[in-house]
């Protein structure tokens, strides 16, 4: 990760001064920004190298056609994994602790991808997209909407390519849910209500090699206090969104894809209940309203951080025929019918789903007799037989080729966390909050 000219100091509260656009455009067509190796690679640097610029640069080294130029981060322990990494596969990258040097000096490169903390996003990809790349940028978008919203205009100005870290628009098997089950078969029936979580159990802070700490000028350069904020940045509030927009953002992203809607009004519960020395809440449970095509949808979601119960992480889509449960893990994932629904059998010739059978109930089991029939079950016949980041960013390097289209672009991702970025200010309020169409607005 990295920052201004080091003669120039900065200040947190004045990041996003940097970073916003006057005016509007146009998205012109996909095109590679200059001119790819003679044997058609594209040419990368990759900004930050903590845990999740690792998980990407693991997916992308299962791609073909991408050329390996430089890595930049402000921690000389992370350039040097990113470098010696890179040399065992074969790449001679050029290492960076700025992103100003790396842009002044890399002259040759079509793609930059961005895995900073939040806070520092819209600044590195606002750089990047001016200094005419295409660029991936990690989920959330931004530390606030203001943030993410002038990533939305630098891209529109300059006719880049943006695309945000939403891996699941581009998972196979989500796809396949929206487009058969959701979009064509209308698995559920009407939609009526939504349910999701993340759930983790408790966990330390994390740490780091003593003889590597970062000296504390530079810590402070970069917008750090000290190595314990500069390791465990997600918990502090001027630095991300909180566990909300760490982990709910994927889920709520989930939400609005599959119902094709954004939320009219959030209410939402939270507190720094359990770790003393965090800052954002620990537990947070929120309820959406939506106005769809089905009619009215209230959706309800928590992601907690104190205990790893309740089956895992996963989103929840119920209707009046069915309902489809959906996550990352297969394990997890599954369709169930209501006994009165109309008949699957057509979806399963088509291989839309597959039936489980599901084993009877015990003689004496009911013990009510408005009790619901046990419900069939039913799987999704879709693996995804990559690491799941893998297929989101082969549509980036197609959609730079001129070959797709972004799965999760800068306009689209913006109008559906406009909603998580106010779940927060939601806690806070202890109030309903409404949206306005102009809220999703860029």
């Amino acid at each position: 990760m990295s920052d201004e000219p080091k003669s120039k100091p900065l200040f947190r509260r004045d990041f996003i001064k940097t970073g916003l656009i006057a005016g509007g455009g146009i998205m012109i067509a996909p095109h590679l920004a200059r001119a790819q190796s003679a044997n058609g690679e594209v040419n990368v640097a990759l900004i930050g190298l903590g845990v999740q610029g690792r998980v990407l640069l693991d997916s992308m080294l299962n791609i073909p056609g991408i050329r390996f130029r430089a890595v930049c981060d402000i921690w000389e322990y992370s350039r040097r994994y990113g470098q010696r990494k890179l040399q065992k596969e074969g790449f001679e990258v050029n290492v960076y602790e700025n992103i100003e040097d790396l842009l002044d000096k890399e002259k040759d490169l079509d793609v930059a991808i961005v895995a900073t903390p939040d806070f520092w996003h819209a600044r590195h990809t606002n750089l990047c997209l001016k200094a005419g790349l295409h660029v991936y940028c990690e989920k959330m978008m931004a530390r606030t909407v203001e943030e993410a919203r002038s990533m939305v205009l630098t891209a529109r100005e300059t006719g880049k390519l943006l695309q945000i870290g939403h891996q699941r628009r581009s998972n196979p098997r989500y796809q396949h849910a929206y487009n058969n089950l959701i979009q064509k078969a209308k698995i559920p029936g009407r939609i009526t209500n939504l349910n999701g979580q993340w759930n983790r159990a408790v966990t330390p802070d994390i740490g780091w090699p003593k003889k590597y700490a970062l000296p504390d000028d530079i810590l402070k350069r970069y917008g750090y206090e000290d190595m314990h904020q500069f390791r465990n940045w997600r918990w502090f509030k001027d630095l991300s969104g909180g566990p909300i927009s760490d982990l709910g953002a994927h889920q709520i992203d989930i939400f609005n894809w599959f119902l094709d809607a954004y939320p009219k009004n959030v209410f939402a519960s939270g507190g720094a209940d359990y770790y003393p020395n965090r800052e954002w809440y620990d537990n947070v449970m929120v309820i959406y309203e939506y106005d769809t095509s089905y009619g009215p949808v209230r959706a309800f979601y928590q992601t907690l951080t104190t205990t790893s119960a309740g089956g895992g992480y996963w989103e929840y889509f119920m209707g009046d025929e069915g309902a489809v449960k959906m996550s990352e893990n297969p394990n997890l994932s599954k369709i169930f019918r209501e006994e009165g629904a109309p008949s699957w059998d057509k979806w399963i010739d088509l291989h839309y789903l597959t039936q489980e059978e599901a084993p009877p109930p015990a003689e004496d089991a009911k013990v009510d007799v408005r009790e619901t029939a046990p419900l069939a079950k039913f799987d999704i016949p879709i693996v995804l037989d990559k690491p799941p980041h893998q297929p989101h960013l082969e549509n980036f390097f197609a959609a730079v080729h001129g070959k797709a289209k972004l799965n999760a672009d800068g306009e689209h991702s913006f109008k559906s966390e406009v909603g998580i970025f106010r779940v927060n200010e939601a806690v806070e309020a202890k109030c309903l909050l409404e949206f306005s169409p102009s809220d999703f607005e860029a």
